[in-house]
């Protein structure tokens, strides 16, 4: 396939890697420093100990995604109208459209713009940026997209590409599951700058999490979305799984970039206030990253 990645992030540099290192043709579109790396190096992606070079052709220009059968947006949330409005007139008329990003509403958001059908994709991969242009594998990489007419195909394309990926007919209670853990994990993580393993075993961190997890299936619940009875399980065996891994919202706070915190916590929170139900946990943390955030752009 000829796939257009938009957005040069972790998670769109890996998931373009995988597919140009299985012999996809992959335009990359990001940022000037990401985009001169990849003209003159690649991608370069540190995966299980090995150093892979994914040839890759890269643009700043929105016009990269003109031809591309397949599109994967994976910018920032708070990106996502932008980043839609700027490709929108280039896209082929047949090209299918992914969202890799965080958030439960970005597909529906991307719609709005497009005018036409956006699949919603829970994606599950540690990934982490080194350099322009370089990322590092922690773990994971698998994807559930939702159910169309070409979605089993994808998926075994993807598969193909080394993407392990499952079609659900269910996405919007996948994307809510793997919201509940993204709001018992980021902030957190963030506030403590401490991985996910070191995380949990500080006093009063597990019943934190379990609280913001209760406040998030009430609010769930309320919006018609089923979470896992064993959602419990699921929050606590990813500090197991994965220690050493820091969430996105502490990278981006180290890095002095604005967290998709918004679209978390943040999101849990506004649609609390829709069905009147409390939620003090979540709305805390959302506040102590506004904390964080402010402090940022006031240093810089």
């Amino acid at each position: 396939m000829k796939i257009a990645v938009m957005g040069a992030g972790a998670v769109g540099c890996y998931y373009g890697a995988m597919f140009a290192l299985a012999g996809h043709t992959v335009t990359m579109i990001g940022r000037p420093a990401h985009v001169e790396a990849m003209q003159a190096d690649g991608i370069v992606l540190l995966k299980a100990g090995t150093r892979h070079r994914a040839p890759v052709q890269a643009t700043t220009e929105p016009s990269g995604v003109a031809g591309a059968e397949l599109v994967l947006i994976s910018v920032k949330s708070d990106d996502t109208v932008a980043a839609a409005t700027a490709i929108a007139p280039h896209l082929a008329d047949n090209a299918r459209i992914l969202s890799l990003q965080n958030g439960v509403d970005n597909a529906e958001r991307l719609e709005a713009v497009f005018g036409r059908a956006v699949i919603p994709a829970a994606v599950y991969v540690a990934v982490e940026t080194l350099a322009a242009g370089q990322v590092r594998h922690n773990g994971r990489g698998e994807l559930v997209i939702g159910a169309g007419p070409d979605s089993e195909a994808l998926a075994q394309s993807f598969a193909q590409a080394g993407i392990p990926t499952d079609v659900s007919a269910n996405v919007r209670d996948v994307l809510w599951t793997k919201l509940t853990i993204n709001c018992a994990y980021n902030a957190l993580c963030a506030i403590g700058e401490l991985p996910y393993g070191a995380m949990v075993g500080v006093a009063g961190v597990p019943e934190t999490m379990a609280d913001v997890v209760a406040e998030c299936r009430a609010v769930a619940s309320a919006a018609g979305v089923r979470l896992p009875d064993n959602l419990g399980d699921a929050v606590t065996g990813l500090a197991a799984a994965m220690p050493s891994q820091f969430s996105s919202t502490a990278q981006d706070l180290q890095r002095g970039k604005k967290t998709e915190i918004e679209h978390l916590n943040g999101y849990v929170v506004r649609t609390a206030e829709k069905f009147g139900i409390s939620v003090p946990a979540n709305r805390m943390l959302l506040a102590c990253i506004r904390l964080r955030e402010e402090f940022n752009n006031r240093a810089s």
